[in-house]
């Protein structure tokens, strides 16, 4: 059976009201199913990240986009994690490069230590998703203010606002 008709048979089970659209609370249950366990809140930002109609939900091409990332993300984690079940610090470093992202050193820490929730060292698949959602969602922000595409923003005090009250996670 073909990837796409897959998809869009538990789409259709997750839009259990039928709407077209799938709500963050009807995401979020969906996850958990598949054991991927997500704060309400990052969940939230999974539907931000590719609300391309910006109503707030998420139907099934914004949902087909999500996957898309999703399973990228899961593939990274999969080549690094060598069976283990999870990522030290410098897997996730690595892995983040595979998909893309390139943080400096005091940024990379920070990061990764925020998404270590036990703080041993040991990164999730779940928080390793999360902390990619976070950095995806950041670069996003930089860009739509990085106008030149040269890797610097100047921000006023309201452009500063408008970024912190829009990345919530």
């Amino acid at each position: 059976m073909d990837n796409a008709v897959i998809l869009r048979e538990w789409y259709d089970r997750v839009d259990s009201n039928r709407s077209g659209n799938i709500t963050a609370h009807q995401l979020q249950r969906a996850l958990s199913v598949g054991n991927l366990d997500f704060s309400l809140s990052v969940v939230q930002q999974m539907i931000r990240m590719y609300d391309f109609d910006g109503n707030g939900t998420m139907n099934f091409e914004e949902f087909l986009a999500l996957n898309k990332f999703l399973l990228k993300v899961q593939n990274a984690f999969t080549l690094k994690e060598r069976g283990r079940g999870y990522l030290n610090p410098d897997d996730v470093y690595e892995g983040l490069v595979s998909l893309g992202f390139s943080l400096d050193s005091p940024s990379f820490l920070t990061v990764c230590e925020s998404f270590d929730k036990n703080k041993r060292g040991m990164v999730l698949l779940d928080d390793f998703i999360s902390l990619c959602i976070f950095v995806q969602s950041a670069r996003n922000l930089f860009n739509s203010f990085d106008t030149t595409k040269q890797g610097r923003v100047t921000l006023d005090f309201n452009q500063f606002v408008y970024c912190t009250a829009n990345s919530r996670i």
